[in-house]
């Protein structure tokens, strides 16, 4: 199967390339990037030289629907509302990284990402792709919102408890923190390596763009409408996201009974990895992998859950869950070209 990816210089296009790469069933045929067009994909990125020798292109709709079945944006938001209904038109298959086809509320996302939402009927076929609750939507699906980092970890995590009614929905506390890959390769004093180094800081308190994304899947799951407290740390590594969110409880439950009801919820899922009583997951166990690992607590003493969830921010929050909602909608194993091992230590 050919496919193309769209916006081919960023790190999140580049984890594309590096996974698709050893997929068996999939060669890339396109890589289009506007500003580079016209040299390698090698000479922005060295690591790739004698592995994937492909000249970069300028966009041209017509040109790259005659070559390709499928089409990754690896875009930034405003982008792919623009270019995916005219992909659509020629039949193609398009999974879009970027935000634009997260939100249903075009007014939400007008508020949010203070850009124009994406055409209302193109919207409304497109599926949420969060792998392992959606599975079936993403089986049929033409147009794919890929879910955001924060937002994986986040409902991955949260999931469980909001399906089997364990959580009081008025104390959702979430507390996220990323590694710097997540802001992109574009340099900006915000990710200055001494501005970051040995340094630790909240941002985007109470307006990250995520924030919606997670309060509709949380309301759509539950049947009520769900707001969270959401913040957002930047620390000083490369990959990872750990995502630590806390909750009321509505009953006494143990730890070892939340366990249980993780591994039962997620046993057809093969990259959610569910820690055992006592044991909780580091982001280095996860990185360069799709695995979400997910450990819990419950403090019976305050009567509040504790989760942690950790992903590789460019894999599972990206690339690799994009790669995942492309096997589904083929009807190929999910684990196809993606079962690689984290990097460790």
């Amino acid at each position: 199967m050919k496919v193309s990816v769209v916006g081919g210089t960023g790190y999140g296009a580049v984890e594309l390339i590096r996974l698709l790469q050893q997929h068996p069933f999939v060669e890339i045929e396109v890589i289009i990037s506007h500003s580079n067009a016209g040299k390698s994909i090698h000479e922005l990125y060295p690591h790739l030289t004698d592995v994937v020798e492909i000249s970069l292109e300028k966009m041209d709709i017509e040109k790259i629907s005659k070559k390709v079945e499928l089409v990754f944006f690896a875009t930034p938001a405003g982008v792919t509302s623009r270019l995916i209904p005219e992909f659509m038109e020629k039949g193609i298959t398009c999974i879009d990284l970027s935000g634009d086809f997260r939100l249903k509320d075009p007014a939400l996302y007008e508020e949010w990402y203070n850009l124009p939402p994406a055409p209302h009927d193109v919207l409304d076929q497109a599926v949420y792709g969060l792998s392992e609750i959606y599975e079936k939507e993403i089986r049929k699906a033409k147009v794919i919102a890929n879910p955001g980092c924060f937002p994986t970890a986040t409902l991955l995590g949260l999931y469980p408890l909001i399906s089997d009614d364990q959580i009081d929905l008025k104390s959702i506390i979430i507390d996220a923190k990323t590694g710097v890959s997540g802001a992109g390769r574009s340099v900006g004093l915000g990710t200055h390596f001494s501005e970051v180094n040995e340094n630790m800081k909240a941002y985007k308190l109470g307006v990250h763009q995520h924030i919606p994304e997670i309060e509709q899947v949380l309301s759509w799951e539950s049947g009520k409408k769900v707001i969270v407290s959401f913040s957002t740390h930047l620390i000083p590594m490369t990959r990872g996201i750990m995502v630590t969110a806390y909750a009321e409880l509505n009953k006494k439950i143990s730890t070892t009974e939340l366990v249980f009801l993780y591994e039962k919820v997620y046993q057809d899922h093969p990259f959610v990895r569910i820690r055992k009583n006592g044991v909780l997951p580091m982001t280095k166990e996860v990185s360069g992998s799709n695995f979400c690992d997910i450990g819990l607590f419950s403090d019976e003493r305050s009567g509040r859950v504790t989760v942690i969830a950790v992903i590789d921010n460019l894999v599972k929050g990206a690339s690799g869950q994009a790669i995942q909602n492309m096997n589904l909608i083929n009807g190929w194993d999910v684990r196809t070209g993606l079962m690689n091992l984290p990097i460790y230590p």
